[in-house]
């Protein structure tokens, strides 16, 4: 009985720590519904002509997409509801509210249907991109096709560099070919580097200088800035497919080449 009182601190502890998992589990679904409401408030402000808040609600929402999963990774707090939860929230938030920002921003001068065709094909793409990726493997350093938070991010970048409304048949037409465009490289087998696995290693000071410097250019210069961030990562994919394309197709020539030479 005399060593009873000792056993109560850990005793009284347990609610304590039961309560914090409870919040770290919690915690990154909270980022998860943030995103909900930026896709919502997105859809909202492009139905009210606020495009540019619009866009850059949905730029907030790449943001908190980006802090769930890597909070989840950090906390071991990952669920298969939380994943569920994040990949509607995708859905919404950079299949959804970007396609329908395109169209009402820029596709609804089109005729035949055109623009309305370009950003539905968006949107299912985007959706078949997130099935893809729910039920394949994990792969931290590459992703198959072009993430849908990407091809959002690239369609609210020129909509928050150019701002005015599309208003020529010129504009209109090569808005709907970005779109399709898009589309395609989301369902793509095209491999893009992947975000996930970096951490602050031994050249952390660089990455902070690096952070540091591209917040302050997206504070200065927003919509140059991330028009370029967006097109560099849209087109990494591409670049890096046709430099291997080539790399390969080159040293399949050489070889051919090589043989009369060790023949004599």
């Amino acid at each position: 009985m005399k060593e009873l009182p000792c056993d109560l601190p850990e005793v009284a502890a347990l609610p304590r720590r039961r309560r914090l998992r409870r919040t770290v589990f919690i915690l990154p679904s909270l980022f998860t519904v943030g995103n909900i409401f930026c896709g919502y408030f997105a859809i909202v402000s492009t139905m009210r002509g606020n495009y540019d808040d619009a866009a850059q609600a949905i730029g907030i929402a790449i943001f908190l997409d980006m802090l769930d999963g890597r909070i989840a990774r950090l906390t071991n707090s990952a669920t298969d509801f939380g994943l569920q939860l994040d990949s509607l929230a995708d859905v919404i938030s950079f299949g959804i509210a970007p396609s329908l920002l395109a169209f009402v921003w820029g596709l609804s001068t089109l005729n035949h249907g055109l623009g309305w065709t370009a950003a539905f094909t968006f949107t299912i793409c985007g959706a078949m991109r997130l099935a893809r990726f729910n039920i394949g493997a994990r792969d931290l350093k590459h992703f198959v096709g072009l993430p849908i938070p990407a091809g959002g991010g690239m369609i609210v970048a020129i909509v928050h560099f150019f701002v005015q409304p599309v208003a020529t048949q010129i504009g209109a037409t090569f808005l709907v070919i970005a779109v399709f465009l898009l589309a395609f490289l989301m369902v793509s087998t095209i491999r893009y580097p992947s975000l996930k696995s970096l951490t602050l290693g031994r050249k952390s000071h660089i990455a902070i200088l690096f952070i540091a410097l591209l917040v302050a250019l997206i504070y200065n210069y927003s919509r140059w800035t991330l028009l370029i961030v967006a097109m560099t990562y849209a087109s990494s994919g591409v670049i890096a497919r046709v430099y291997s394309f080539a790399r390969h197709r080159k040293s399949g020539e050489e070889i051919p080449l090589a043989d009369p030479i060790e023949h004599h």
